[in-house]
């Protein structure tokens, strides 16, 4: 009886040991830009599931959809706050707080291509600015990442820059319907949730909105069948982030691990959709009722030119923004990129 009671004993220790060994030493709440039934979604998930196993389970990061817990422009403050842990999203949504966020979210015009803007970031400047940028919001910025160079969704062919004049398209609130609006075109105000209903009805004509296979898969080249593709335009800076003092509290193995993990993501996220685009574009050529439109390279210099401009505008709106305005430039000039 003795050696049975001795037995259940160790059995039951045992156990509370694995249950003890397999739970996470940190736990964290991440809220997404992106819905549940995104590509990009699918991607930021993959990527919550591989520090886990990464860690070896000492880390568990819960991803939420957008909206969850607050709104997609409020995630910076309830992290300030405590009421999340983390993100991952677009930075440019914060310019509202400083137009620094909207200028190095979506220097508009100024990348041709992911490896540009992740070099950028990544060996550049652009990591030690957004971790001045964020620094006062006491949040810590892990990593940078990128989807693609963003199609262009619009009803009427438009194979330059002559073609944006009168343009009624959807755009961005700051510097994305600025650089628009200098190039000619007549920028609208709608959410992204209203971009697929305008098209249908005629209060837009064209659309910036994301990159050719998100917008193949919810029907916009059907309503909309001048795609631009690739966009001549818009490369969003999508940034992985979390409270300071949860990262302080960390130590120095799974911080590593977390910084390393976001370039992992940062290459999963844009070969993904990379390969998820041209799948798209070869559906798209298959439908004789869509067009796609290629700018050449003389109208893509001359949008850039007009972006520059406006570059310089947009950074006079802050110190910060114009800390920017620096840094990038100075980026593209030294790597022969202007």
């Amino acid at each position: 009886m003795k050696k049975l009671t001795c037995t259940l004993l160790a059995a039951t220790l045992a156990g509370t040991f694995t249950a003890s060994a397999l739970a996470a030493d940190y736990t964290f709440k991440f809220q997404s830009s992106d819905p549940a039934g995104d590509k990009n979604f699918q991607v930021q998930q993959a990527w919550a599931d591989r520090v886990e196993k990464m860690s070896a389970g000492r880390i568990d990061i819960d991803l939420l959809p957008v909206g969850s817990v607050v709104k997609h422009t409020e995630t910076l403050n309830a992290i300030k706050l405590g009421i999340l842990d983390g993100h991952i999203t677009a930075t440019s949504y914060f310019s509202g707080k400083d137009p620094a966020f909207g200028l190095i979210g979506n220097t508009v015009g100024a990348w041709s291509d992911t490896t540009q803007l992740l070099q950028y970031v990544n060996y550049g400047g652009g990591y030690q600015l957004m971790t001045e940028l964020y620094a006062p919001y006491g949040v810590k910025f892990i990593g940078g990442s990128t989807t693609g160079v963003e199609s262009f969704v619009s009803k009427v062919p438009v194979n330059g820059v002559a073609d944006l004049k009168g343009l009624k398209l959807r755009a961005p609130e700051g510097l994305v319907q600025q650089v628009f609006a200098a190039a000619g075109a007549s920028p609208v105000n709608l959410p992204g949730s209203e971009v697929f209903t305008g098209l249908s009805k005629g209060v837009i004509d064209a659309a910036d909105y994301t990159v050719f296979s998100t917008n193949q898969k919810a029907g916009m080249n059907d309503v909309a069948t001048h795609p631009v593709q690739p966009g001549f335009h818009s490369l969003p800076l999508i940034d992985i982030s979390m409270s300071q003092k949860k990262w302080d509290k960390l130590p120095e193995d799974l911080q590593e691990i977390l910084t390393t993990s976001v370039r992992d993501f940062a290459y999963d996220m844009t070969t993904q959709l990379k390969i998820a685009d041209q799948q798209a574009v070869k559906e798209a050529q298959a439908n004789p009722n869509i067009t796609i439109h290629n700018w050449s390279d003389e109208e893509r210099k001359k949008f850039r030119e007009i972006a520059r401009e406006q570059w310089k505008v947009f950074a006079q709106k802050s110190p910060n923004a114009e800390k920017v305005y620096q840094s990038v430039t100075k980026f593209l000039e030294d790597n022969a990129l202007l």
